[in-house]
């Protein structure tokens, strides 16, 4: 489903879609952006690629929908599943958010959260939407609470194991 809105900054129209697989290259390109702007690190190309190809081609692993402005994809967020049986019901996690640096701060993170949103709004089984950010990136924290999200008492553990080789 394409959703067309104004694009906030400059009257621009802003087309907010579900990827598909030609999206891939785009998409894998950003993500190793946002990792390296967030974080501070650098991803192996080859596994990012493959990750997102293979999320692409399989809907169980989750969606990414993308925003398209002036005849290219300029935004991006996926969005993942949890089962919560304290919910009786799904929780959709936000992941890879990235706008390119140009259209940052002109409405596009905040249309494809909106169309996140609606879409979860539309669903019985969904409880909540959640994400997790570098606790130090200070834009995101703001971006994220202007949008009517909280913090929350919730920390996140992992244990690494083995990557894809």
């Amino acid at each position: 489903m394409i959703l067309s809105a104004p694009f906030l900054r400059s009257g621009m129209e802003l087309n907010i879609r579900e990827a598909v697989l030609s999206d891939a290259p785009v998409i894998a390109a950003f993500n190793l952006l946002l990792a390296e702007e967030s974080e501070g690190l650098r991803l192996e190309e080859a596994i990012v690629q493959a990750g997102v190809a293979s999320l692409l081609q399989d809907p169980a692993k989750g969606r990414y929908y993308v925003a398209e402005a002036e005849g290219g994809v300029v935004g991006q967020v996926m969005i993942t599943y949890e089962w919560s049986d304290w919910r009786n019901g799904m929780i959709w996690w936000l992941q890879s958010v990235y706008v390119r640096e140009e259209f940052r701060r002109a409405g596009v993170f905040r249309a494809l959260f909106d169309h996140v949103a609606g879409l979860a709004r539309s669903q019985p089984e969904l409880r909540g939407i959640r994400l997790y950010m570098h606790a130090d990136n200070q834009r995101a924290r703001r971006t994220y609470e202007r949008l009517g999200m909280v913090h929350t008492p919730y920390e996140v553990f992992e244990m690494a194991l083995a990557s894809p080789g």
